[in-house]
């Protein structure tokens, strides 16, 4: 992974290529991210950058042995410690046996969330955990010298589900650091670290990618713009997300929506009908997705209503809609939509029968629209 790699995030690229440059490195560094946002990414072309050879202003060179091995994630000197859940893949109690498996994960996709990796190695319903025998570990994976680089590199994912115990281990460590060792703490919910933890790392705040920078992104996968700008208004800046919803659905929300909009204004009962029959045929996660879209564009209508349309990240192909169809209805009817599929969402969740929801919703919004 390097730094070019990446999209966007250009200041704290600087920033951590200067850290390099001038020899100011922190032993600890915390990248404090989002879901699905640049930390893990970050923190590999960093390490990637620290022990290139013939590294540039810029970038590492991706070319030299270093390099080479880091791309890979094979490098003698860069380690891992992650979640690690028991499932019909493999057995273990550190992260070891799980590396190979970690590998294909990160070199698919850099941008991943817990829930994926877990999914990644079957551990069906089991909670992922980092053990206190890991955490007690490190010391042994970092006691020899460097093999190749100038500095051992222990990435650690996602150190905010460790327990009171792991956590404990790992401050000891980070207190009393080993010679020429650095500590990349890769997080998206550091509320969960403990203080003193935080207190031991130099903290890099990662924003959530922009809508242009997840349309670059999906455009660079070979996602047609009209896709690419829908998925960035409904992935927050999430490329996890982004990357689920490129292979969860080709079709057009915004289409599917506006004609369920018109035919619940006419009380078309025959089309409403119909509709419920093809939402039942779907599986529940495009069912979810669609209601949570539905979701999103009423809220967006609400914010218009309220005439605070500058707020609004509406792609193009949808304003124009939300401007019209926020004058059909008022703003309590809105409130009321957006409170009905909420209820919706939690039905499908909870395994009510799809074709009565959506029927019993598209019903529901009938009856908001008659309302004055």
């Amino acid at each position: 992974m390097l730094f070019k790699d990446i999209p966007g995030l250009h200041p704290i690229k600087a920033t951590l290529r200067r850290s390099v440059q001038n020899s100011h490195l922190a032993h600890a560094l915390l990248f404090d991210g989002v879901q699905g946002g640049g930390g893990l990414a970050l923190a590999l072309a960093f390490a990637t950058y620290i022990n290139c050879e013939n590294r540039g202003e810029e970038d590492a060179c991706g070319q030299c042995a270093s390099c080479v091995k880091m791309n890979k994630l094979i490098h003698p000197d860069f380690h891992f410690i992650f979640p690690i859940a028991s499932s019909k893949k493999i057995e273990g109690k550190t992260s070891e046996p799980f590396l190979p498996y970690w590998r294909n994960f990160v070199l698919e996709n850099p941008y991943r969330v817990l829930p994926e990796w877990l999914d990644f190695i079957n551990a069906e319903n089991k909670q992922g955990n980092i053990s206190v025998e890991e955490a007690r570990g490190i010391l042994r994976k970092l006691s020899v010298k460097s093999y190749e680089g100038e500095y051992k590199i222990l990435l650690i994912w996602k150190p905010d589900i460790m327990n009171a115990s792991s956590s404990n281990a790992l401050l000891k460590i980070l207190e009393e650091p080993p010679y020429k060792t650095l500590f990349l703490l890769v997080s998206d919910q550091s509320d969960r670290l403990l203080t003193t933890i935080i207190s031991r790392t130099q903290r890099v705040t990662i924003p959530a990618f922009s809508d242009q920078e997840v349309k670059e992104f999906l455009a660079n996968k070979g996602v047609q713009e009209s896709t690419a700008n829908q998925i960035a208004y409904l992935c927050d800046g999430n490329l996890s997300e982004a990357m689920h919803l490129v292979k969860e659905t080709a079709d057009d929300r915004s289409a599917w929506f506006i004609e369920w909009m018109r035919s619940c204004y006419k009380s078309d009962l025959a089309y409403l009908v119909k509709a419920a029959d093809t939402f039942d045929a779907m599986n529940k996660e495009k069912q979810k997705g669609l209601l949570d879209y539905s979701l999103r564009l009423f809220r967006d209508m609400l914010v218009w209503g309220h005439g605070a349309g500058e707020l609004l990240r509406v792609p193009q192909e949808e304003l124009t809609f939300v401007q019209n169809f926020s004058k059909a209805v008022n703003i309590a009817a809105l409130e009321g939509m957006i409170q009905e599929v909420n209820v919706a969402i939690l039905h499908i969740e909870r395994n009510v029968r799809a074709k009565m929801v959506f029927l019993d919703l598209s019903l529901t919004i009938t009856q908001f629209f008659q309302r004055k």
